[in-house]
């Protein structure tokens, strides 16, 4: 009877460790570039193939000889700083991004130093090309950007929507000191409805469109007019007291009554209410001065229309008029 017998498996049989020219094969099949060059002379030592396609063989230049254009030293944006301790050990992978200055492209870097084999400090480089996801993130971001202008900009008019109107109000109140003056002015286009149903709605739409440019054109930088929506507007002056904004809401007024509209060849005249709330900063809250303002111009309407009324804001709860 024979018997078998059977050697024992080490780790080593197993796990062999990889010889230099594996890892060799290894670095220079990755789809990434992979360098390394001296800490302290910028020498390039080390460039996969990857590297030489792209950016050519070292023979002996600095590293940004080598991967950048128009340099006549080491890059301002080179990581070796920051890649030595103060105790002089390599503290973990530091990873950024850039844009190449040679081929345009965006990569992705993961640097970090350590011992060469002859004992000096390097620093090692994987730097993976991101372009395709850095153009869908400008893309993304350019898109969102045109989303947030859209969300707050009516189409009709380009002005600055009702939302934006809110946002607009509160950026005031946070940039005024509180004893400056800040003033609300809501205007109402007179009898619009009629407009729309005796001329048609492209007419209503372009009496808008006249009427924001209108305004516009007497306006500071610094004065925000919105369309609310329909036919209300609203605007807002930022240090401005009662006594002027009502002078400039009679001027508002006055361009729109004294414009001859004209649609299909059709002249006709577009009139306005406007009514007009100011007080200092530290006192419009948004919701008061919307009331005052609103009293304001319903009082307009109630003697008549196509005037303007003003109201200092006060803390009475008065009804509107219908």
């Amino acid at each position: 009877m024979s018997s078998m017998t059977t050697s024992p498996t080490t780790n080593e049989d197993v796990n062999d460790s990889p010889k230099a020219e594996d890892l060799l094969r290894i670095l220079e099949s990755l789809d990434a570039l992979v360098y390394v060059s001296d800490m302290h002379s910028h020498e390039m030592l080390f460039i996969n193939a990857y590297g030489r396609q792209r950016w050519g063989a070292p023979n002996g230049r600095k590293c940004w000889q080598v991967l950048q254009d128009g340099q006549s030293g080491p890059c301002d944006f080179c990581t070796n700083p920051q890649l030595l301790g103060a105790d002089g050990h390599p503290p973990p992978t530091i990873v950024w991004e850039f844009r190449n200055t040679r081929d345009g492209r965006w990569y992705q870097c993961r640097d970090q130093a350590m011992q060469w084999h002859d004992g000096r400090m390097v620093r090692v480089e994987i730097a993976t090309d991101i372009t395709e996801r850095k153009t869908l993130e400008e893309a993304l971001k350019a898109s969102n950007q045109q989303t947030r202008k859209l969300a707050y900009r009516d189409d009709l008019t380009q002005l600055p929507n009702r939302r934006a109107f809110f946002e607009s109000y509160r950026k005031q109140m946070e940039t005024l000191t509180p004893d400056q003056p800040l003033a609300l002015v809501l205007i109402d286009l007179d009898h619009f409805k009629m407009v729309n149903d005796v001329r048609g709605h492209a007419a209503g739409d372009h009496v808008l469109k006249v009427v924001a440019e209108l305004f516009q054109a007497q306006l500071k930088p610094l004065d925000i007019l919105c369309r609310l929506g329909g036919e209300e507007f609203a605007l807002v002056l930022p240090n401005t007291s009662l006594p002027c904004a009502t002078a400039l809401a009679k001027r508002l007024h006055e361009a729109l009554r004294s414009h001859t509209m004209e649609y299909a060849g059709q002249p006709f005249l577009v009139t306005a209410s406007l009514g007009v709330a100011a007080t200092t900063c530290a006192e419009a809250d948004l919701n008061d001065m919307l009331k005052a303002a609103d009293r304001a111009m319903y009082r307009a309407k109630a003697q008549g229309r196509d005037q303007v009324c003003s109201e200092a804001l006060s803390s009475q709860n008065e009804s509107r008029p219908e």
